[in-house]
């Protein structure tokens, strides 16, 4: 076999293993990713803020049960974001762009006060999800369109999204934790060729971030319901 034939050869079969692995994606990974621990019934059922974004050609459901009750772990979605609570996430990569993220395991009690045009940031300048609504111990609703992002991903792509978090009890002493993330990018905009990277790598870094994002609840909530009550001050004879 000649030199060129051979490099013909290797190249055929990078590209037949290369679109295995693409399809093996699509077809199987991608789908699990994007409803990672919920149930047909949680990824089917209309939850709050779904119709802000009625058009959305990115969404992801995610569940997880947590074992303490809402009010447990209600405190740890209040406080989220740069500047305030974290993300409870993977710090260090959110932090090699810049982000400036340091996720706390204490309640931050500055930060429980969550309001409807109230600002989550997500970047140091102050600028992320806008508060949409909010009623404590159940649900959370975040918007943003592109003017609420700097130089982010979703401000490039002219994107608009919702991240809403939803808390549904389970008996007094659990909650189910479910996260659903929708998004709506205008492809068609070609002049901004950002967009095809945005898409190629959405999927597997959003679904890495929030995984651990909805662990990192997970482990302080229940670590939270776990520890023993503080002593009381003794009294005064």
């Amino acid at each position: 076999m000649s030199r060129r034939k051979a490099v013909s050869s290797s190249l055929m079969g990078a590209g037949v293993a290369a679109a295995t692995a693409i399809g093996a994606y699509l077809l199987v990974v991608g789908p699990w990713q994007r409803r990672w621990g919920a149930t047909d019934a949680e990824v089917d059922m209309p939850m709050p803020g779904d119709e802000r974004i009625p058009g959305a050609n990115f969404a992801t459901t995610r569940a997880i049960t947590i074992q303490a009750p809402p009010e447990k772990v209600w405190p740890w979605l209040a406080q989220m974001g740069q500047g305030r609570g974290g993300l409870y996430s993977y710090d260090f990569l959110e932090n090699l762009v810049g982000l400036d993220f340091h996720s706390t395991r204490q309640v931050l009690p500055q930060f429980q006060e969550v309001k409807p045009g109230d600002v989550i940031p997500l970047e140091p300048g102050g600028t992320g999800y806008k508060v949409a609504e909010v009623e404590p111990n159940r649900r959370l609703v975040l918007h943003a369109a592109e003017d609420d992002f700097g130089e982010s991903g979703v401000s490039l792509a002219g994107g608009e999204t919702t991240w809403v978090f939803l808390l549904q009890p389970l008996g007094n002493e659990a909650t189910r934790l479910i996260v659903r993330w929708r998004a709506r990018f205008p492809y068609w905009r070609s002049n901004r060729p950002q967009i095809f990277l945005i898409g190629l790598a959405l999927d597997p870094v959003e679904f890495l971030m929030e995984r651990k994002m909805m662990l990192g609840i997970k482990e302080r909530a229940e670590a939270q319901q776990s520890a023993p009550p503080e002593a009381a001050p003794p009294r005064a004879a």
